[in-house]
């Protein structure tokens, strides 16, 4: 019994010290999120015979850090905004896989997991809580970007699907912070230096204005004809704001690609592009 005892401790142990290294969540408000006060159900996350997990009953929005090592860190930064239409966050493929992509590559990456405004007897609105969410968490990490080897000038939004309808908005409406506010992280500015918007919803409401931030867009052709066709005007409006913008539309995908390890089409290197995109723009160094 003793030697069985031993055996398990030595299977157990790596296990624990995974979960304890694993990233740890931080609330937008430290006291609650304006909007969800008294609101207390827990989570419920579920995980498909995939492995994909997806997440809804949100009420204590936050952001999951995935920080590089102080030596490859390259000053970037990204937000990224899951997908679910605003009925659960698809948390895996569109959240932390793609946080751990960047992190390898030397880019601080941050899943946020917002309020959904369309999940069953939702309170929440996409303007006054889904979207205030991605603000504070655009707010948030530039108030600590000394601490997390950030440049303030560098963090930009990532969104798939829903979640590519708050970083449209972020580039759309953004303001420089309250220099005279109490809570500190309230006067960081929440303009995005960049935006990548991957599949997203709503493109008919895209409008960019001439001072929005560069765009990097991309999507599937077998999506549906608002997107697969839209972006495709999108870029178009972009354009004609006079903002910098890089459009690819993959021939072989559909809607909902993320980014998986077995994903091997060219859809599933969109991530690489993406930082192709970023080296140009000079956010990242050249290899």
């Amino acid at each position: 019994m003793k030697s069985i005892a031993s055996l398990l401790s030595l299977v157990l142990l790596p296990v624990a010290l995974l979960a304890a290294d694993d990233p740890k969540e931080i609330p937008l408000w430290a006291k609650g999120a304006p909007g969800s006060e008294g609101k207390t159900e827990p989570e419920v996350v579920k995980t498909s015979a995939g492995g994909d997990r997806s997440v809804w009953s949100i009420h204590n929005p936050n952001i999951t850090p995935y920080l590089p090592a102080k030596e490859k860190a390259t000053g970037v930064a990204v937000l990224v905004c899951p997908g679910g239409g605003h009925r659960n966050l698809a948390i895996e493929h569109e959240g932390y896989n793609v946080a751990k992509w960047f992190q390898e590559r030397g880019i601080a990456a941050f899943v946020l997991k917002y309020r959904l405004a369309r999940e069953t007897n939702s309170t929440y609105s996409i303007i006054d809580h889904a979207f205030a969410d991605h603000t504070r968490a655009l707010r948030l990490i530039r108030s600590r970007a000394a601490e997390w080897n950030i440049d303030p000038a560098k963090v930009g939004t990532l969104g798939f699907s829903a979640g590519g309808e708050l970083s449209v908005l972020a580039a759309m409406r953004f303001d420089d912070g309250k220099p005279d506010a109490t809570d500190l992280v309230e006067r960081q500015g929440s303009k995005p230096a960049f935006h990548a918007l991957i599949y997203p919803g709503n493109s008919k409401s895209i409008a960019p204005l001439k001072d929005s931030p560069p765009v990097f867009i991309a999507c599937g052709f077998g999506d549906r004809p608002d997107i697969a066709e839209g972006m495709a005007d999108v870029y178009l409006r972009y354009k004609k704001a006079g903002v910098p913008a890089e459009l690819h539309i993959y021939s072989n995908a559909g809607h909902g690609f993320g980014l998986r390890a077995s994903n091997k089409s060219s859809a599933g290197r969109w991530a690489d592009r993406f930082t192709d995109w970023l080296t140009d723009r000079g956010m990242l160094p050249k290899p």
